[in-house]
């Protein structure tokens, strides 16, 4: 199989698996314990947090929850920020957002939260004069994510956040950087986020943990209500293998950041030659300064994605057709809509993404094996 969908999940690293190991086996303990087997868990959170703080440039490793994914990081977020202090505070995100934000935030507005969502350009690029002229007197949180899951488009979260700082300074900045990490020199620092959202399963780390940074001294509403664990933001027995596999994780991604940048810079060249080569027709969503490295959306005239799809996966190609939230779903992209693309264009949209395990030939085989597909449908 060549894997080509590293967007909607990765293969583990070796790094996480290894660390992992000893908590699926021998050191099992529920962390909130008082005996040894429970501290030795504890121990093992609270380093891990530490070194994720370290990562991300956090002040302190108490600015660092401990989820169950992004899903509940955003949500933990934009609700959290949203409802904090028993307010019913505004939220204003963007229309290319992850659904985990903008169904997070369509749930506020049924609670009585005003609810503003911002267009994007051609390119699926917010205007931060747009969104700090969205934000109010009455904003409690804006979000933009750092680069999309489906186009890979790269947003301008500090310019947002340094705009509405100016217009709106009660309002808390919340950035969904998720595919952003995997290849980008991100810090809570360069983006200048209240709160930043992480996932492992997007980094070679496992699927079921996540994080999200929270700036010290602000407050949140828990989504999640129980044992008061994470000091009372995210209750619920820690994924202590979950853990220290992620943080094994984001620590190896940032340590071969540049190197994984060159490889798979390289190996999505190859691919895309060799695309353009059999399709002259084929039509990049972005143009490659435009998106994070490991990205490729590009459509296909005349050939419809789900068909592309079906024929890929019987050839040994996995790819899709945007996020794989919604893979499986018949309606357009919200994000291919919210950049003006028609729904029958859209429909003829494959996202090809590359990740930790590629090198440069891989683009080659990648590429020689897509372009066989659409030969044979042409």
């Amino acid at each position: 199989m060549i894997y080509l969908d590293h967007a909607a999940t990765t293969p583990l690293r070796p790094e996480a698996r290894e660390a992992m190991a000893p908590f699926h086996g021998e050191r099992f303990g529920n962390p909130s314990g008082a005996h040894a087997v429970a501290r030795r868990a504890k121990n093992a959170v609270e380093a891990a947090r530490e070194e994720a703080a370290e990562l991300i440039g956090a002040d302190h490793p108490l600015d660092v929850v401990f989820t169950s994914g992004a899903t509940e990081a955003d949500n933990l977020a934009v609700l959290g920020a949203a409802l904090a202090k028993g307010r019913r505070g505004g939220i204003v995100t963007t229309a290319v957002e992850h659904e985990a934000v903008l169904e997070a935030a369509a749930f506020a507005g049924g609670l009585g939260c005003p609810v503003d969502v911002v267009g994007v350009d051609g390119r699926g690029v917010v205007d931060p004069a747009a969104v700090a002229a969205a934000a109010g007197p009455g904003t409690a949180v804006v979000s933009v994510m750092a680069a999309n899951n489906e186009t890979g488009a790269r947003q301008p979260v500090a310019k947002v956040a340094h705009a509405v700082r100016a217009h709106a300074p009660q309002a808390l900045v919340h950035c969904d950087a998720v595919q952003a990490f995997v290849s980008e020199d991100v810090s809570v620092a360069g983006l200048d986020a209240d709160l930043v959202a992480l996932s492992a399963h997007k980094l070679g780390g496992p699927q079921g943990t996540g994080l999200l940074f929270v700036r010290s001294g602000v407050e949140l509403e828990p989504v999640l209500h129980g044992g008061g664990q994470e000091l009372g933001r995210r209750s619920g027995t820690h994924n202590v293998a979950g853990i220290v596999g992620m943080v094994a994780a984001m620590r190896a991604t940032v340590a071969e950041r540049a190197g994984f940048r060159q490889r798979v810079a390289e190996a999505r060249r190859r691919f895309e030659a060799r695309i353009t080569a059999a399709a002259p027709d084929a039509a990049f969503t972005l143009d490659p300064p435009d998106r994070v490295v490991q990205h490729s959306h590009l459509r296909i005239p005349g050939l419809r994605a789900d068909t592309m799809l079906i024929l890929l996966d019987g050839a040994g190609v996995a790819a899709s057709a945007g996020s794989a939230c919604s893979s499986g779903a018949v309606e357009t992209s919200h994000v291919l809509a919210a950049m003006g693309m028609p729904a029958s264009a859209a429909a003829e949209c494959l996202r090809f993404t590359f990740g930790w395990d590629h090198r440069p030939e891989d683009g080659d085989a990648a590429g020689e094996a897509v372009a066989a597909v659409i030969g044979r449908l042409r």
